[in-house]
This record gives C-alpha cells, structure tokens and sequence, in this order.
C-alpha cells in the first residue's frame, strides 16, 4: 500500500518541489496552501505523514499543529525560523520533527519514512489492543468432533499457516463462511493486520469497483474527493469477498489482475498501486457451472479455487457436531446477554439438535439469542421458550432421536480431552471429577485419545 502524505505550505514552489521529490520517492502527496484547508485536507483523507509550513497566511503553524495533534495527526514542521525555542515549543505540542528551510531533500525523506514507519506501528498495536483476548478453547473445537469437521479444521490450520494462498469457502448460505473466513485470518500470521469485508452482491459496478479499488477525484459525477479502496485498508491484512460469484463480470479482469500482480489502479487513475493482502472468497453457487454459462470467468475461477473448503449444510453435520455449535453459539450469546441461561433442558436441546435447520448456523444463532431473551432470569431454556414449530414434535419424523446424558457426557470429556492434549489430569480437573474417574469412563466410552 502506498503511505501518503499532506504537505501543507503557502510557498508554490516548496509545494511543488517537495511534492514532486516525495512522489518519486513513493509516497502519495496531498498539497494544501492554507492551514485550514490543510485541516479540512486531513480530515478527509488522513493521512500518514503531515509536513507543516510554520508561516501560514491565515493561521500560525503552531495552532494548525495543536488543531492537527488534537485530530490524532503526524507532524513534521518545516519552517524557515530554526530557533532553538521554536522547536522545543514544537516538540512540547506534539511534532515529530523539525526541520529547517531550504530542506534537504534526502534529510526530508528519510525524516518522513521514520514518522511513517511509526503510526503503521501504532496502528497495528491499536488493533492488537481493540482485538478481544482469546480464551482458553480452540475456537477450531467449535467446529465439531466428527471426522469430517476434524479433517476440515486441520484444513483451517494449514490454510492459516499458509498465509498468502488464496482461499475459496463454499456451501449454502448462513453455514458461518463469514466465522471461518475470519477464523483463517486470525489464526495465521497476518492476525495484526486489518480483516476487511465486502458483500460483492447487490451493488452495481462503478459502485462496486470504488468501494474495492477506491476512485480518484472526479472519476465520475459524484467523485469529489479521491478515495481510497477497500484493498488498499486491507493492506498486510485480509480482505474477505463474500458472494463472489456476484461479482459484475466487467470487475473480474481487475479482481484477477490484483491476484496475480497485488497491483490495481483505482477508478479514474493511471497510477499502479501495490499492496499485500490476502484474499478469502465465499460463495453459495456453483461456480464452475458459471464459468460453463460465461456468467464468471474460468480463469478467476481456477485463481480463487487454488485451496477450496466446503462447509456441510447444519443438516448434514452429525448430533455430536451440532452440540459443538450449538455450545459455542450459548457461549457466545452468554457473555452479550447477561442474566440469561446459556443451558437448555433435555427436551429443549433435543428439538434444537434435531431440527431441520433450512437457515443453517444463521437461523440456529437467532432461535437461540430469541430463546435467551424470552427465558431471562431462568436456570435454562425450556421448550416453550423455541419457536412454534420446534415445540411441535412431528409423529413419525426419525429426525427426532432422543440424546442421552451420556451422549452430551461422552461429547464433553472428548473435547476436554483433546483441548488439553490428552492430558487426564488437566481435563478431570476443567471437567470437575477425579482422575480415577475420568480414566473410568475413558474406558466406558471407548475413548481413544
């Protein structure tokens, strides 16, 4: 991604000899001649680095640089008054620099790269800050216990570790692509760095394409100011495409370009940017049929497709694999909705996990948050606290099979046990019972761990 700058100087030739020098040198430079409209710059397109005349016309460099500090801004003053007392002023109000006129181009440069190396800094440890501390539990447990969603979790970890390949996420929708998109994000070493999603469904073209790849000022009608896009604030991070397969077919040479190259232009613009971002894509259509019809590119196809994960509809997932979700949804919604049980009666966890779920982990999230609500101030969630159609309990439907205690205890000191790596000392003790216990129904349960 390119660092940009705002240069803020009355001097047209230090606008343009300066602002000239430090495009070449990479950088994206903004250029204002008063302090207010310098203000109103940075306001509009923060930037990383601000160069600050000390003699405006309309406004002393030292107010426009405590108006500017107050706004979170990177201050280097240039000025043609190098005193002593001056600079020290300046460092009091915040300046990372001071610098004397004529300005020595490299000396400038150099100065700029440093203050600009340090707000990436600390826009990465605001991120680490704002990001919730992890709990004890894998969040891949969640995904269930059963072969297939254990062999699709190891598949999460490589893709994580992998941190540059390019993932595709299928399955219908509200089956949690969006979770397991973050999920990969926050798993593998780009975890400091920005998660930024996009929806591609729904949005027309030129709209679609300045919210990707930003737009220059006047690019079309409405373009007053330039932008930038979503892939740039991705930059060292993730961007996640969800409904790929929406994608307007005149974007899809861009959106392959950028994978191949990390190089765009935006909207409007003649200059290639750079960036280095990885990109999670999700779908509930089969694409490869719409590359057959020429609704989407074989070749953007072949690019996303270079590590497919497929996610089972709800249905489709076993009981055990169920209860795993259905636990981390409870917990999840615990700790948003206190006062509310995060535990449900037998009867009532034996309609969740037997119905049909057309809505998938979306449609189990909101009967769930509904249920929580409706039972506040109860020790669990009842039957009469679910929708209409899960208290019916149909004759003759095989979906409904009741679940033993046992089930729900077999369930529990496997995922104990695997949290803590087959350690019975560890997993008696979060499960509440002796060793000698434990090891006891290790054996009655077949459990080979």
């Amino acid at each position: 991604m390119t660092d940009s700058l705002l240069l803020i100087d009355d001097d047209p030739d230090i606008l343009r000899s300066v602002g000239d020098y430090l495009e070449r040198s990479g950088w994206e430079v903004a250029r204002e001649a008063t302090a207010k409209d310098g203000i109103e710059a940075y306001d509009r397109l923060h930037p990383d680095v601000v160069i600050l005349d000390l003699q405006l016309p309309d406004l002393s460099g030292m107010d426009a640089l405590e108006q500017l500090r107050a706004k979170g801004a990177a201050v280097i003053l240039l000025t043609g008054q190098g005193d002593i007392e001056t600079a020290v002023r300046a460092m009091q109000l915040g300046a990372e620099n001071f610098l004397t006129k004529p300005a020595d181009m490299v000396h400038l440069s150099a100065a700029a790269a440093r203050v600009g190396e340090k707000v990436r800094l600390w826009r990465q440890n605001l991120l680490l800050r704002g990001r919730p501390a992890g709990g004890r539990d894998d969040p891949l447990e969640s995904l269930g216990v059963s072969p297939a969603m254990r062999h699709f979790a190891d598949q999460v970890r490589l893709l994580a570790a992998s941190e540059r390949t390019t993932v595709l996420l299928t399955g219908e929708s509200g089956t949690g692509k969006g979770w397991v998109a973050r999920l990969i994000h926050e798993l593998s070493e780009r975890a400091q760095g920005p998660f930024v999603e996009v929806n591609c469904g729904g949005l027309s073209a030129t709209f679609l394409d300045s919210e990707l790849f930003g737009h220059e000022k006047g690019a079309y009608t409405d373009a007053k100011e330039r932008k930038q896009g979503l892939f740039e604030l991705a930059d060292r991070g993730t961007i996640f495409l969800d409904e790929i397969g929406e994608l307007a077919i005149e974007l899809q040479p861009k959106l392959l370009k950028v994978l191949e190259s990390k190089t765009f232009r935006r909207l409007g613009g003649i200059r290639e940017l750079t960036v280095d971002v990885r990109l999670v894509a999700a779908t509930n259509r089969d694409l490869l049929n719409d590359t057959k019809t020429g609704r989407f590119r074989e070749d953007l196809y072949y690019r996303l497709s270079v590590m497919p994960l497929h996610l089972p509809a709800v249905r489709e997932r076993s009981r055990e694999d169920r209860l795993a979700l259905l636990t981390r949804i409870l917990g999840d919604q615990a700790r948003q909705l206190p006062g509310c049980p995060a535990a449900c009666s037998s009867e009532a966890l034996e309609r969740l996990l037997n119905a049909p779920w057309p809505g998938n982990v979306r449609e189990m999230h909101n009967v769930l948050e509904r249920a929580m609500i409706l039972s506040r101030g109860m020790p669990e969630i009842g039957v009469p606290h679910l929708p209409g159609d899960m208290q019916q309990r149909r004759a003759g439907d095989r979906r409904y099979q009741p679940l033993s205690l046992a089930d729900v205890e077999r369930t529990q000191i496997e995922r104990a046990l695997r949290h803590h790596d087959g350690n019975r000392t560890r997993a008696a003790a979060e499960l509440g019972i002796s060793r000698a216990t434990l090891i006891n129904k290790i054996k009655t349960y077949g459990l080979d761990l």
